[in-house]
Formats: structure tokens, C-alpha cells, sequence
């Protein structure tokens, strides 16, 4: 299959190239380089610079017909969101729709989505199934909820003459190896992680007794990927994520004993909470296992230790390099 992954050179979509280059797929990458990097995709994929926001880029990438489409690109940072609406808003809605029209115009028939658990509401029940109430608090989630709902709604529409299967995937925190390690704004992992290499202050927002789920890249490759010519997974929403909740303050601690440090010796600071961040999370993943057989393989522990050793790795080539 030809597939091209929207924000193929982030974190995430980086992940999925490789996994769809190892399957065989031909694969092509849009990406505009705000948050990834041009070394992230490999050289048997195409890559082409370019902005969701922007339909001529869009069109570009779709040049030559695809067979399916994984729409990764987005602005994911929450605080950002608030700081620049009018972005957030043209990346992860606009952008959306620029892809669900170029998809329609040149009648590719699979899409999937990069939704995210921030479409449930502050106090969703946990752990949180799909069917649960999608009232977003943050204007980020806002802009997920858009999306996911145009991506439904254009699956369904009765005008299209070809057929059009789409799945959205409500991630919750991804973590694992390319996970930006300098961006304050996304990913608490990388930033803490960040924060011991540089050997920084960990600030923890609130009171650190808010939980979050952590599900590891390889086990959200493995759901997007196996999803691809499911047709369970057609026309859902489907949660990905470990189904465990891990307080913060439970992260800062696991993050300096991989540095072999504790809070005598590295200072932890607390800060005001910020607004539109959920209290607490967790997925109830027992729609994927039914459509999909999947469950996550990946235990924090391994998936810390593994980040943990890519980010010394990383960090020691870009020192080399400066």
C-alpha cells in the first residue's frame, strides 16, 4: 500500500513510518519540522515539507494516488492552545478538514486519526470507556473533538461515490525514544527526563496526586498498524491506552531513581495548577482488544528504562554534534 503519514517526522509518526516501511508500505511524509526532525524519517521514505493548514501542501503529498492515510499532524500542547488559539484551531481542525477534502478529491479510501483523551470530560468515570460523555475542558480538546467528529461525519456522508473508511484512536500519554526532551510545553515524561539531563529543577504543576495513563509507542504502532485493513475498526473510536494510573509525583520519583537520584538531591518544585488539564485519567481498553486483539505489552518499567537509556544516548550525540 501507499500511505501517507501526516506529521511523519514527529515523535509519533516517525514510529509508524518505520513500522509501515518494515511491513512493506510505500510511505510518504508531510511535515512541516515545528516539533520533528528531518533525521526521523528514514531515506526509503518520501518526505516532503509542507503544512496541514496549508491545502496546495496537502495536495502535494497526495500526488501519484495513496491507499490510506494515518493524519498524525496536529499542535499538541495544551498551554500552547490557550497562548494561540487561532494555531491550534487552523493545524488540528483546518488542517483535518484539508485532509478529509484532499482524501474525498482523489477518493483514497482509508483514514486513520490521531484523537486524544482530552475529547472526555474532567469527570469522566474511570476507567473511561468510549461511549462516555466528550465534553473537552481544554481548548486543545476542543480541537481533537472537532476533528474526530469531521472525520466520522465525512465517513458517513451519503454523497460519496467511492467507499471511505475511517478509525479515530484516543491516545493517551504516548511515551517512548524521540519524545521531545526540550519542548516545556508537551509530553511530562520528556520534560522531566529533559530536566535531569540539563540538570534542572523538576517543576510539578498542582499537587502531584494527579494521574495519568502511559501507554508506550510500540504498543500504539502496533493498535494503528493492525488496524490498517481491519474492518473492525471501521468507523470507530477506539481508546489507546495501559488502563493504569500513575500520580506525577509517582513519575518524578521513577524518573529520578533511573538517574539514580532522589528528591535529597534534586530539587522538585511545585507550581499552580494549570487550566483545561484533567485531574485524572485512565483508558478502559476493552474495545480494542475486542475489535482489534490488542492489549499493551509494554509495562511501564520497561518503557522508562528504554526512554530513559535512547534520551542519555540522544543527548550525548547532540553534545557531540554542538
Amino acid at each position: 500500500m501507499r500511505i501517507l503519514v501526516t506529521g511523519g517526522a514527529g515523535f509519533i509518526g516517525s514510529h509508524m513510518v518505520d513500522r509501515l516501511l518494515s511491513k512493506g508500505h510505500d510511505v510518504v511524509v508531510l511535515d512541516n519540522l515545528a516539533t520533528g526532525l528531518r533525521g526521523n524519517v528514514p531515506g526509503t521514505a518520501r518526505f516532503l515539507w509542507g503544512d496541514v493548514s496549508r491545502l496546495d501542501d496537502v495536495g502535494r503529498a497526495f500526488e501519484g494516488g495513496l491507499d490510506a492515510v494515518f493524519h498524525i499532524a496536529g499542535q499538541v500542547s495544551l498551554i500552547r492552545s490557550y497562548a494561540d488559539p487561532t494555531a491550534d484551531l487552523l493545524t488540528n481542525v483546518l488542517g483535518t478538514v484539508n485532509v478529509l477534502k484532499t482524501c474525498v478529491k482523489n477518493r483514497v479510501p482509508r483514514l486513520i486519526y490521531a484523537s486524544s483523551m482530552t475529547v472526555y470530560s474532567g469527570d469522566a468515570p474511570l476507567p473511561t470507556l468510549e461511549d462516555s460523555p466528550c465534553e473537552p475542558t481544554s481548548y486543545y480538546g476542543i480541537t481533537k473533538w472537532a476533528g474526530e467528529r469531521y472525520v466520522h461525519a465525512t465517513a458517513a456522508r451519503r454523497d460519496l461515490d467511492f467507499p471511505f473508511q475511517a478509525t479515530a484512536f484516543r491516545m493517551y500519554n504516548v511515551y517512548g525514544s524521540r519524545q521531545a526532551l526540550d519542548n516545556p510545553y508537551q509530553g511530562v515524561l520528556g520534560i522531566f527526563i529533559g530536566n535531569l539531563l540539563r540538570d534542572e529543577p523538576i517543576t510539578i504543576f498542582g499537587d502531584g496526586e494527579q494521574t495519568r495513563d502511559f501507554i508506550h509507542i510500540s504498543d500504539i504502532v502496533d493498535a494503528w498498524v493492525n488496524a490498517l485493513q481491519n474492518p473492525n475498526a471501521y468507523g470507530k473510536s477506539i481508546n489507546l491506552g495501559s488502563g493504569k494510573r500513575l500520580s506525577i509525583n509517582f513519575l518524578a520519583d521513577a524518573v529520578l531513581a533511573a538517574f539514580d537520584r532522589t528528591r535529597k538531591n534534586h530539587p522538585v518544585k511545585y507550581a499552580a495548577s494549570r487550566s483545561g488539564e484533567q485531574r485524572h485519567v485512565q483508558a478502559n481498553f476493552t474495545r480494542a482488544q475486542q475489535l482489534l486483539g490488542w492489549e499493551p505489552r509494554t509495562s511501564f518499567e520497561v518503557g522508562l528504562a528504554e526512554t530513559v537509556n535512547w534520551s542519555v544516548d540522544f543527548s550525548k550525540n547532540v553534545a557531540r554534534r554542538s
